[in-house]
């Protein structure tokens, strides 16, 4: 089934109205926590069900780290843009 992208901006201005633009976000934030919980229950009764012997390994939940600081990265022409390039340098 595919949505048109006026039935999007119509569901979009209607959900504004309704709830009003700062009240969006935090029923998105809730919305997805409410799905995450949803999920991790659905797996939790289907491990279960299933043999101790066949059960699939347990991930660790801790989130992954994120470094304070970003690695740094070297930025480099791309071929053909270099002074010798032809047709001489690039217009700023």
């Amino acid at each position: 089934m595919r949505f048109s992208m006026t039935a999007i901006v119509l569901v979009v201005v209607v959900a504004v109205v309704l709830f009003g633009a700062k009240r969006l976000p935090d029923l998105a934030r809730s919305l997805g926590q409410s799905l995450r919980i949803l999920k991790s229950e659905a797996r939790a009764m289907r491990s279960e069900d299933e043999p101790a012997g066949s059960a699939p390994a347990v991930r660790p939940s801790a989130p992954p780290q994120v470094s304070a600081r970003p690695e740094a990265r070297s930025v480099e022409p791309a071929p053909g843009d270099g002074p010798g390039a032809p047709g001489g340098e690039r217009p700023h």
